[in-house]
């Protein structure tokens, strides 16, 4: 079996690189990357999506089948309620398209002080799937959605043909259950991602321009913004692959390293349980099957929460984490 160290050294090896690895960069800055405390348990539910984003590091899509099952979502529900958690996060693929996302939601939210989940805007306006938003407003549960770009054109050639329209109704109807309203209680946060091989727009410059525009031409809010550069995994690494910009990609990632950034670092705090319960320190590191500790284990071996001090498998994709502000 191989250990996540020795996955994390072939997949930096895929090609002469003009920069040193991610561990080697860590090393020379003297920065151990271990756990702290963990405190929040993510939980993939599955790859099946009802778009093909070009950014997915997962490659998820309407294809897929890898899905987690009510046994393991069983088991998730109960180490929640063994080990207890600040937060946990739903993630996918679309989660909304899970058979047992209400089962989750139902039963984790008494479990946790904070409940997310993570949607595409799209998958939980589906009329199938109408109660899901009553569900999640009646759990006060945290919505995280994917809004890629306020310009049309950009959103639709990374999600497809007629996602931004979906996405502003969704917005408009979430916020007619009182999701990102003030003093409302139902956080509404949005992700945005470039809609290419480009660094990540601040934060700070990111959220003002989307509350400026989304408020004067749709009269929708939201609580805050979060813009993250693209992981160089899955679809979104074939993309740079076909394009012959992987290189380029990683070398500016590389160059935007931010030994700052590393403190704040999700994989730090986090657990991470994908749709085949199996366990890992982030949900990219399942995109390439880094496990958790080094060796593959399933969530219904684990008695007990990482150790503070574990350390943490790594690889260059982790350059995106820790590029300027960080990805956290």
């Amino acid at each position: 079996m191989q250990t996540s160290q020795t996955a994390a050294n072939l997949h930096e090896q895929t090609a002469a690189r003009p920069y040193d690895s991610f561990s080697q960069v860590l090393t020379k800055h003297g920065i151990s990357l271990t756990r702290r405390q963990t405190n929040t348990l993510q939980v993939n539910v599955g790859l099946l999506c009802n778009q093909s984003c070009s950014h997915c590091h997962l490659d998820a899509g309407p294809a897929r089948r890898e899905i987690m099952d009510r046994d393991t979502a069983a088991q998730v529900v109960d180490l929640a309620g063994r080990l207890r958690f600040a937060t946990i996060d739903i993630t996918g693929g679309a989660p909304e398209m899970n058979p047992h996302i209400a089962f989750l939601i139902e039963n984790l939210t008494p479990l946790t002080g904070n409940l997310i989940l993570r949607s595409n805007l799209t998958a939980i306006a589906d009329s199938s799937r109408s109660h899901l938003l009553e569900l999640c407003r009646k759990n006060r549960v945290t919505i995280i959605a994917s809004f890629p770009s306020l310009n049309e054109a950009q959103t639709e050639a990374q999600r497809g043909r007629g996602v931004f329209s979906q996405s502003l109704a969704t917005l408009n109807l979430l916020n007619s259950l009182g999701y990102g309203r003030p003093n409302s209680g139902l956080a509404l946060h949005l992700v945005t991602n470039p809609a290419g091989a480009f660094m990540a727009i601040p934060q700070e410059q990111v959220e003002k321009r989307f509350r400026d525009v989304l408020r004067a031409k749709w009269n929708l809010e939201f609580n805050s913004v979060f813009s993250f550069a693209n992981v160089p995994l899955g679809r979104f690494r074939s993309w740079l692959e076909s394009k012959g910009n992987l290189e380029s990609y990683l070398d500016k990632l590389a160059a935007a390293f931010n030994p700052c950034a590393t403190d704040r670092l999700m994989c730090r705090t986090h657990l991470s349980v994908s749709w085949d319960g199996c366990l890992f320190d982030c949900d990219f590191n399942q995109a390439i099957r880094l496990h958790l500790g080094g060796r593959k284990t399933h969530i219904s071996e684990l008695q007990a929460l990482p150790e503070p001090g574990a350390e943490i498998a790594v690889a260059d994709h982790c350059f995106t984490c820790t590029a300027g502000t960080g990805f956290t």
